[in-house]
């Protein structure tokens, strides 16, 4: 009897590396089994050296980010990596990496097993880049879209380096989120891929017609030809052109995915769950102690410090202040609190019973350390309420390249 298939899942987010291994599990519920996985810092800031953004530009050093996948990778069994038939990969949306075709990396071969190192590759902005202001923002083009472009967004990241560093754009003919360039750095693609998830996060992209607005982009000057080509999220991008961490070369890679959406995948188990996330922040210990004690509090706080994208101008505040409430516990459990109720006027719960959801499924790090912002979902949902694991986004991707596996031997 063949051995159940195993996948490989990598989230590359803004503070972490994380990947999973998954392996089908028809006795089990989920239908899976998470055989091992692994998580590494990625302490990968960068510095900005253009003085007119070194206040509001948020900047990673892509080799940092590659050095913490290949610490988590080299700490997976070797065995079970050897038996991999799919790698999914999903990472932090928004954000935008460049590179030089052919020159994105070179694959060193004299160590323990291959590994990929960046060459003609730049600094990823991130989603948190806040190079953009409102003024530069109103100045572009009204999208054909159902999002507002925001700062961080790649499109608007592109138009504010076409204005201000031209220069810097010639250096590079493709583009992508980070998850979308180790994707082609793994299969050698001529061109970048980007899934739907990561297009729309980027601005400028029209989800019904799945295209971008080129005419839009175009007439505005806008360099379109370092947007990505489209593919849809759970097909396959390429196979691997290298043997990699025992990794067999010939390996499917699907088209990277969004942190949100695979961890969302992750924990749904039916189409009436609604998916909530929450990343991992700075709590200490002390803290969560002290506000699992203190169950409730007059302290009001919106943690809104630097906006939000749709009221940039609601920045965080601090109200009903009393002698009584401010102690850690009042202090943390008001803050755990305000993050919770900032995410429930987003989506209230009169939109979620309208469309028919049955459960909200929590996902992310912070969720899964943090009992009291545990307690304040419980609170603010009137829902059945499920928490997920530590690496949901890397256990996403994996699923999907699972299920895309098994739905293949069955047809």
């Amino acid at each position: 009897m063949a051995a159940p298939p195993i996948t490989l899942g990598i989230d590359l987010g803004t503070t972490s590396v994380k990947a999973a291994l998954l392996r089908a599990a028809p006795d089990e519920p989920s239908g899976f089994a998470v055989l091992a996985s692994c998580a590494r810092a990625a302490r990968a800031e960068a510095a900005v050296q253009c003085v007119l953004f070194c206040f509001q530009g948020r900047e990673q050093d892509v080799s940092r980010i590659l050095q913490a996948l290949h610490e988590c990778l080299a700490a997976l069994p070797r065995q079970q990596l050897q038996s991999v038939v799919g790698i999914g990969v999903s990472g932090q949306m928004h954000g935008v990496v460049f590179w030089k075709t052919g020159q994105g990396c070179e694959w060193i071969e004299g160590g323990i097993t291959p590994v990929f190192e960046p060459r003609a590759v730049s600094h990823l902005v991130t989603w948190q880049d806040g190079r953009c202001s409102s003024e530069f923002l109103a100045s572009l083009p009204q999208p054909k879209s159902h999002l507002s472009v925001a700062t961080g967004f790649g499109c608007a990241t592109i138009f504010w380096l076409l204005k201000y560093c031209p220069e810097f754009l010639k250096s590079y003919d493709a583009a992508g989120t980070i998850h979308d360039y180790v994707v082609a750095m793994l299969c050698g693609l001529p061109r970048p891929l980007m899934s739907d998830q990561n297009a729309a996060s980027w601005g400028y992209f029209n989800t019904q017609s799945q295209s971008w607005n080129v005419e839009i982009l175009r007439s505005s000057g806008f360099p379109v030809h370092l947007l990505p080509d489209i593919a849809e999220p759970g097909s396959v991008a390429g196979r691997t052109s290298h043997m990699w961490f025992e990794i067999p070369e010939g390996t499917e890679v699907g088209v990277a995915l969004g942190d949100l959406q695979a961890s969302v995948y992750s924990c749904m188990a039916q189409r009436t769950d609604a998916g909530l996330e929450v990343e991992e922040s700075t709590v200490y210990s002390r803290m969560i102690q002290a506000a699992v004690q203190q169950r409730d509090t007059h302290l009001t706080i919106t943690p809104t410090v630097l906006g939000e994208r749709h009221v940039p101008d609601q920045l965080a505040s601090v109200t009903r202040i009393s002698s009584s409430d401010l102690s850690l516990g009042h202090v943390t459990r008001a803050l755990c609190r305000g993050i919770v109720q900032n995410l429930h006027s987003m989506l209230p719960i009169q939109q979620l019973q309208e469309w028919g959801v049955e459960r909200v499924m929590g996902s992310g790090s912070a969720l899964s350390r943090n009992e009291v912002l545990k307690q304040e979902v419980q609170r603010a949902f009137p829902l059945p309420v499920s928490f997920g694991q530590d690496v949901d986004a890397a256990v996403g991707a994996a699923l999907v390249m699972l299920r895309r596996h098994l739905n293949q031997k069955e047809s």
